[in-house]
């Protein structure tokens, strides 16, 4: 006799802990002092917020779903996703001026993509006649609140892509950005558009995207979205929103057993777009908190996973992505 069906609960918490779970190894979850004291490719860690006070080997490097199945329609995997990708403690002001802002990561984006991030969001502003990467004050990018000139980024992403010519990379724009051409120009010079997906090729009204194998072949490999409706007809750069359902992002995304949509999102059981992204993080990142609060998620993709229909979310965007194993 055949085994019963797993439910789809269950299937949801398989598919979520295949994106974000660790390789396991011997290594994984030993006690250590330092990061010598674990194997290649893991760190030594504790999360005092949640009890865990004894140091242990930890791997951050999430599994790639293609690895696990091959040959699906971009829209049938999920992939992770650093929120502020950019916004990186410990990166020296390039200013000249301190920065007083917030943090959301650890690592550096080159890190974060070789440990198996897929999808970055960036906050690109006008400053100093150039675009850069930063945190508002009142909706304005200052001097003490940026980070680094967006091309500086784009170019760690060509890199990536030009190392690894199987993988595929999306960028979620908040855009604030208002001189003529001024995304054009970054992705330009960062050398991009060599491996844009045009939005001509964009399946709308729900239909599912080309398979991964497909995108791979014709060199689409770098999806891009902004928040600016406009830049659709000008620049011709997808409107988020016309192609990507969201939840609600910051303190009222996890609050448990709700899942909210974004209010520029139609509803989350909406059948009119194709791709899912789930937001988890708080509003005011903290972290030494993180590793606690990330404990949440998966309460939280139950909801957003019944809130859409049963729909596995394509996207997971967290904030500190190295202490996502806590979680589990």
């Amino acid at each position: 006799m055949a085994p019963p069906p797993l439910s789809s609960s269950v299937l949801l918490l398989f598919h979520i802990a295949l994106l974000l779970l660790v390789h396991y190894s011997a290594q994984v979850g030993g006690s250590c002092s330092s990061a010598r004291d674990c194997g290649t490719g893991l760190y030594c860690g504790s999360c005092p917020a949640a009890g865990r006070t004894n140091p242990s080997c930890i791997r951050n490097l999430a599994i790639q779903p293609t690895s696990i199945v091959k040959g699906l329609p971009f829209n049938r995997y999920s992939w992770l996703v650093t929120h502020n990708s950019f916004s990186i403690l410990g990166e020296p002001s390039r200013t000249g001026v301190e920065r007083v802002t917030f943090y959301n990561q650890e690592d550096s984006v080159t890190n974060q993509l070789r440990n198996g991030v897929r999808g970055l969001m960036l906050d690109m502003y006008d400053l100093n006649d150039d675009v850069w990467l930063c945190h508002s004050l009142q909706g304005q990018c200052y001097n003490f609140t940026a980070f680094v000139p967006a091309v500086e980024t784009l170019k760690e992403v060509e890199a990536f892509l030009s190392e690894n010519p199987s993988e595929i990379v999306t960028i979620f724009i908040e855009d604030y950005v208002r001189s003529p051409m001024g995304l054009s120009n970054v992705f330009n010079a960062a050398d991009l558009m060599k491996y844009w997906y045009p939005i001509s090729e964009m399946p709308t009204n729900g239909k599912d995207w080309p398979s991964v194998t497909d995108m791979v072949a014709k060199n689409h490999r770098l999806l891009v979205f902004t928040s600016d409706a406009s830049k659709e007809a000008s620049e011709g750069i997808a409107y988020q929103w016309s192609y990507l359902l969201e939840n609600e992002s910051g303190d009222p995304g996890i609050v448990p057993g709700s899942c909210p949509n974004r209010k520029e999102s139609r509803p989350l059981n909406s059948r009119s777009a194709s791709l899912f992204m789930q937001n988890y993080f708080p509003t005011m990142p903290v972290q030494n908190e993180a590793c606690k609060e990330n404990s949440g998620l998966l309460q939280i993709a139950r909801a957003c996973y019944a809130a859409a229909g049963n729909r596995i979310p394509n996207f997971i965007a967290v904030n500190f992505y190295m202490q996502w194993w806590w979680c589990f």
